[in-house]
Parts: C-alpha cells; structure tokens; sequence
C-alpha cells in the first residue's frame, strides 16, 4: 500500500492501523494525512480480511494538537482567486473524513492519549471505542485562534450534559480524561502506561478482551463536578451575560472562565454560542458538519482568523488585535454571516 510518510499504515492480524506520524508537529493534520486516511478507510472498509481500524499518534506528545493552522493562515492570506482556496479544500475533505469515521462499519479504535484537540477529535472522537488515558489533554481551543469548533465538535458539545459544552467551546480550556468520558467525547479509560498492552491486546485478542483487560473505572470529572454554576452562567441569553453572570459567582473558576473568554475572538465566541444552539436542534453528524463548513468558511472571511493564527504561533506575540473589539461590539448580522451558505455547499456521497 503506498503511503504518504506523515501516515503510517498498516494490517497486523486483521486491524488495520493508522499512526499519525508528524511527532514534532504533535501530529497536526495536513491535507494529504486527511487524503491518505479517506483512502485508507475507503478500502479497509471494502475488504472483508480487515476487521477492525485502531488509530494512534507517533511521539510522546499526543494523538493529534488539530489541524496545520499555519498552512489555512497562508490560504487565509493569500491574493486572488487562491485566497482561501486550500483553507476550504481542506475542510471539505476533513469534513467528509470525519463524517466518514462517524458511519463506519466496522469497529474504530481511537487512542486519545496525550494531546488531542480540534481536528484531533474529528479523526477520533466519532469512532466506536474512544479511549483516554491520565495524560489525555483534550480541547476544543478555536475561539482562541479566531475561529469555530468544527470537525463534528458542534455536535458533541451540543449534546454533552447541561452546558459543560459551552462552557468548553467559549473558553477553549483543557479538560482531561475523565472530562471527555463525562462529556461524550470517548468511552474508555486505559491508564497511560498501559496503552501499549491495551494496542497489542486489540490485535492479538480483539477489542472485548482488551477492553476487560485494561481499562478501568475513570477518576471523577472536574466538569460534572461544578455543573452548578456552569449550567446556571451558560444559560443567560448572550456572552455579554454569560461573562456577567460568571463574574458574579462567588468562586475563581467562575471567574477564571470569565477572564478566559475575554481574552477570546468576540466574534468567534459569539458565533460559536448560536452555532451550539443550532446544533442541537439538528439531527445527524453531516447536518452539524454541514452548518460548521458555513462557519468555517466565514472564519476565513473574518478579520479575527488571520490575526488569531498571527498571535498565537507565526508571530507569537500572544496580543491578537480582534475585530470587533469586544463581546459588546458583535451585531446580530456579524453572526448571522457565518451561516449564510457557502459557495459550494458540502455535499455527502
């Protein structure tokens, strides 16, 4: 099977396996890991000698830190009729990848180990048998960059309990393991040191077995455990009163989560609010995928993507200049714009 290096593939007793294998990158994704791995599944699916998919990540690092922001910065820049034109190949294809994982027919092992976030959770969040460890560090960090949780995150978020997706997709914050099996984000825990026993049990023994043998019962969620004051900020109308309503709890996650989404894209954070409502009245996987390439694709109209990316890893000056200025400053019509259509819609075979 000719493979691209920054995906290696491979069938070891009937598991097909992927290793994201960009370690220096924590293997970010680019647009041919997303093309080798839609082909890859393509044909693994069709052939009867392979039973089951396990995904992983190269390095020490993590599964997967999202995808190559700075190639979509360099799209987002570019003049002409290639502005932004790779951004969106990327995320048309990104996106039919994952809605692709979220109907597959045959078991997907997804090893959530260390650093998992944005498009790391496409490529594994939607599979059948989600594992974290006590490394796992997940996030949906978008608004931090001037853009909108996509790659199904919509979905998840939408639906995790109360508003502790909100509250993960306004502040862009960490959460670990046990956060991820309490918010639908994966199934299983395996402690880190035994992931290497767990990936050799799936192959040698099949999943039930190394599931029985492996994981164990997760520690308790730091989320579920201050659901109070999360469900009771989140539910105000808008981010202004969301921020409002956190700072005046008596209590200094509440007003770190304030003081962490003041610092995010405004326009980002508003979009991403209606983008969650929206998600959960819709039914399917591909609906929400669908609604995040609208709002994807107005990401890269805005000002705050370019200059999120900017400030956070070409330049590293951490001081993004957002525009607008502050959660006062966004109109109804600046969010309204990135749900209109985009010029090519996309479309599931």
């Amino acid at each position: 099977m000719g493979e691209n290096e920054d995906v290696l593939v491979t069938v070891d007793r009937g598991v097909g396996l992927i290793t994201l294998n960009r370690p220096k990158a924590i293997n970010s994704l680019n647009h041919s890991m997303v093309a080798t791995m839609s082909r890859v599944l393509a044909e693994w699916e069709s052939d009867d000698t392979v039973t089951a998919v396990l995904i992983d990540g190269a390095g020490e690092r993590g599964l997967c830190a999202g995808g190559d922001i700075v190639a979509l910065y360099h799209s987002a820049r570019a003049e002409g009729s290639e502005k932004g034109r790779e951004a969106r190949e990327f995320w048309y294809d990104e996106y039919l990848l994952n809605a692709h994982i979220g109907r597959f027919t045959k078991p997907y092992v997804a090893l959530m180990d260390g650093i998992v976030m944005g498009g790391g959770v496409g490529v594994s969040a939607h599979g059948s048998v989600r594992v974290v460890t006590d490394t796992t560090k997940m996030a949906m960090p978008e608004v931090g960059i001037g853009f909108v949780p996509d790659v199904g995150g919509q979905l998840i978020l939408s639906r995790a309990p109360g508003l502790l997706g909100q509250h993960a997709a306004l502040t862009g914050a960490n959460f670990d393991g046990a956060d991820a099996i309490a918010m639908g984000f994966a199934d299983h825990f395996v402690p880190h040191d035994k992931l290497a026993d767990f990936k050799a049990a799936v192959i040698a023994d099949g999943i039930d077995a190394a599931l029985a043998a492996h994981t164990v019962e997760p520690p308790p969620s730091n989320l579920v455990r201050q659901r109070d004051w999360i469900d009771r900020c989140y539910a105000h109308e808008s981010p202004l009163d969301i921020v409002a309503a956190l700072r005046a709890e008596d209590n200094p996650a509440a007003v770190e989560a304030a003081d962490l989404i003041e610092t995010r894209s405004p326009v980002s954070v508003s979009v991403t609010l209606e983008a969650l409502r929206r998600a959960a009245k819709l039914d399917t996987l591909e609906d929400v995928l669908r609604q995040e390439y609208r709002t994807s694709c107005g990401a890269l109209r805005s000002h705050d993507f370019v200059e999120g990316i900017r400030a956070q890893v070409v330049d590293k000056d951490r001081n993004p200049k957002w525009s607008p200025a502050s959660l006062a400053a966004v109109t109804p019509a600046d969010v309204e714009d990135y749900f209109t259509p985009a010029d090519r819609e996309l479309e599931f075979s």
